[in-house]
């Protein structure tokens, strides 16, 4: 059902994009609080949709096709608004280009395994870069509407944590091509046959294999 509370959330992850990229053409320091606000329930959405379609029961095919590319989405809306209007500039730029490289080339090869029904099982290693990420971009958003009294300053770790993410997003998106290129390569890997006739019905394809979880922080995110 796409309306079960799990892809409900994973929906609200989607509509929010056009408020949060709005956000970015208001005056500071209200366009940084209210982006960053926005960006941080969106994300907390993220663990909680996963959390709550495990606990009920409630995984569907639906929810594991959107809720990845809700996140990708979402990211790529709010990194591509930060360069474009000079929130992160310099060197911190080719961070977000790493990141967003990355995930085009996760997206890619999960289509291409899709095909050959294979399933592409998210490590463990990913899901901490999926939430070192959001933490980074969401103290990024503050930029400098925080008062210059406090002790710590939260968009630097935020740059230093974008920084880490981008290199986590290159040990995972190779972990997940390595694990990806076997199938690639085997000769005996075909995509299931086509209906040859519009409109005839196609049998339900096999169960999709599950692809070797790459060796780095084995487990589950993207």
């Amino acid at each position: 059902m796409l309306t079960t509370l799990p892809n409900l959330l994973t929906l609200s992850r989607v509509v929010v994009i056009p408020l949060l990229v709005g956000t970015f053409f208001l005056d500071k320091p209200l366009a940084n609080w209210l982006a960053c606000t926005l960006f941080t329930a969106a994300a907390l959405t993220d663990f909680l949709d996963g959390y709550l379609a495990r606990s009920w029961d409630q995984v569907t095919r639906f929810g594991r096709f959107l809720d990845p590319v809700a996140d990708k989405i979402m990211v790529a809306s709010v990194l591509f608004m930060m360069v474009a209007l000079d929130w992160i500039s310099g060197w911190l730029v080719l961070a977000a280009l790493v990141i967003l490289i990355r995930e085009i080339l996760v997206s890619g090869l999960r289509e291409f395994l899709a095909e050959i029904n294979v399933g592409m099982p998210v490590s463990r290693l990913a899901k901490w870069k999926t939430a070192l990420q959001m933490i980074a971009i969401a103290l990024l958003l503050l930029e400098d509407s925080l008062p210059l009294a406090l002790p710590i300053a939260l968009p630097e770790i935020g740059r230093w944590g974008l920084w880490i993410a981008a290199g986590l997003t290159i040990v995972t998106g190779y972990d997940y091509l390595r694990a990806g290129l076997t199938h690639m390569i085997d000769p005996t890997t075909t995509a299931p046959d086509r209906p040859a006739v519009s409109g005839t019905t196609e049998p339900n394809p096999p169960p999709a294999k599950p692809l070797a979880p790459p060796r780095m922080g084995e487990g589950g995110g993207s």
